[in-house]
């Protein structure tokens, strides 16, 4: 992969990651707000209950991405962007374009979320 290519994935990543870490930091603030208010209603109660997981459960999601993004930009650095984790195949360039975090070419995907291959780590 060239140079300039690389460095607009890497400048995307980038984008992406602050975008994400503003988000996951809002979301915690939100739930230890959620958590403070003395609420008496028990209706209340249940929505800031409901609030608090549903912002829990995207701060883990959030955090799976820039998980990602982080290998991603390693990758970069290593010079081994763009090529599947797994096989070692080169990664099709719209896939790329459309997931700059991704790990695995489509064929290896598939098996993984088939559950017919382990995931490293």
């Amino acid at each position: 992969m060239d140079k300039k290519k690389l460095k607009s994935y890497r400048d995307r990543l980038l984008e992406e990651r602050a975008s994400l870490m503003g988000v996951v930091g809002r979301n915690e603030d939100y739930g230890r707000e959620a958590d403070t208010e003395a609420t008496q209603d028990p209706a209340d109660k249940a929505s800031n209950s409901y609030t608090k997981e549903l912002l829990f459960s995207q701060s883990t999601n959030d955090r799976l991405i820039l998980q990602q993004i982080d290998e991603a930009l390693t990758r970069i650095e290593d010079d081994e962007f763009g090529v599947c984790v797994n096989c070692g195949n080169e990664i099709l360039t719209k896939r790329i374009e459309a997931l700059p975090w991704v790990r695995y070419c489509i064929t290896c995907q598939d098996l993984l979320e088939r559950g017919m291959l382990n995931e490293e780590e």
